[in-house]
């Protein structure tokens, strides 16, 4: 016998209608079900875990194999004497 359960503050998709959607298993097929008592809803996901994609290797992501290749220059900022704000 399959126990369906109410998940609580769950707000059905199509309805809008909150507490309203129930969720059971099924382990023989490896599926988790849910559905709206109010409008009919249903859907259905897999339980099983699906392999991640590999991440696109980025600039952000890889880390730096030396230092970056920059000569370093000093910048000195002068006051100009003769400018006033207004």
């Amino acid at each position: 016998m399959t126990v369906k359960r109410f998940i609580a503050g769950a707000v059905c998709p199509r309805c809008s209608e909150m507490d309203k959607i129930r969720a059971w298993r099924d382990d023989d097929a490896e599926k988790q079900y849910r559905e709206c008592i109010s409008c009919g809803y249903e859907d259905a996901q897999s339980t099983v875990v699906q392999a991640q994609p590999t991440e696109i290797p980025t600039r952000v992501n890889t880390p730096h194999s030396s230092a970056p290749e920059a000569e370093e220059v000093v910048i000195n900022f002068i006051p100009n004497s003769g400018m006033t704000k207004h």
